[in-house]
């Protein structure tokens, strides 16, 4: 399925609409049908005043309920997974602020209990140093001391027991030269101490040995609702099950190929004291 931007933008209330027509044509109320689903009538409610997107299971429990007809269904199914992805550009997230996008991911990280996060080539701010940080938004207009203080009050977050981090870097995110080589060792020596944290998982992929497959975008996958891709003029966030799995299953693969544990820690203390030398 291709996602056209404007699409994105009308599918919540497209769907909410198509779903409240379809219950009023079979003549059933949002009473009737919450029953049937097994859902309050607040949630019908919610989803038919597109105050709630539902979920490709919400929306087949309502298809089925009210007996759609299968090309209806096909239809109806295909707008979900639609509203259920969300586009988010560059230039939208720097008109509504910097600040903005770091309180919407703390959002994503106070509602959820395991991250993973996999980083093609670039540290993200959770394990970044202040220096790091600072030069990851160097360039981008708008606030950048308060998005630079909102990004590092979200590494609080790491100490929170309760919650499950997985972080698999590949060898050129660790490594790419961001910053002066001793900030870089310092940096690289952060990752080393988050990584002994019991509830943090740390993984590295050195280059050298053979990995056939191939990865396109960094991205991180919250519990197993939300999966966010970035690419260099956006992000796309998922929601639909099927395509969240997909990321699930593809940081299995990529957590397979690296390093953890002292194995990992030995070869970013490595990587750290190229940059000494």
């Amino acid at each position: 399925m291709t996602f056209d931007p404007e699409e994105l933008g009308r599918s919540r209330t497209d769907l909410a609409e198509t779903l409240k027509t379809l219950r009023k044509r079979a003549g059933r109320t949002q009473v009737w049908l919450a029953k049937r689903c097994n859902a309050s009538q607040t949630k019908i409610s919610n989803i038919e005043g597109a105050k709630l997107t539902p979920t490709l299971v919400d929306v087949e429990l309502i298809l089925r309920a009210l007996d759609a007809p299968p090309d209806l269904a096909t239809r109806v199914l295909a707008l979900t997974r639609v509203a259920n992805t969300e586009w988010q550009d560059v230039w939208s997230q720097r008109r509504t602020g910097l600040e903005k996008k770091q309180n919407e991911l703390a959002r994503f990280e106070q509602s959820s209990t395991e991250f993973r996060y996999f980083l093609l080539s670039m540290v993200t701010g959770l394990l970044a140093t202040p220096e790091y940080v600072r030069a990851s938004l160097s360039g981008i207009p708008g606030d950048q001391e308060k998005a630079i203080a909102k990004k590092l009050e979200r590494q609080a977050v790491l100490h929170e027991s309760s919650k499950r981090f997985t972080f698999i870097l590949t060898e050129q995110a660790v490594r790419w030269p961001y910053l002066p080589d001793p900030a870089m060792a310092t940096q690289i020596e952060r990752l080393v101490s988050l990584s002994l944290l019991a509830h943090v998982r740390i993984g590295v992929i050195p280059l050298g040995r053979q990995m056939p497959t191939c990865p396109l975008n960094t991205f991180t996958v919250y519990d197993a609702r939300i999966a966010t891709v970035e690419t260099s003029t956006g992000a796309m966030i998922f929601r639909d099950h099927r395509n969240v799995s997909a990321y699930l299953h593809e940081f299995s693969v990529y957590d397979g190929y690296a390093l953890h544990g002292e194995q990992a820690r030995e070869q970013l203390h490595e990587w750290a004291d190229r940059f000494r030398s």
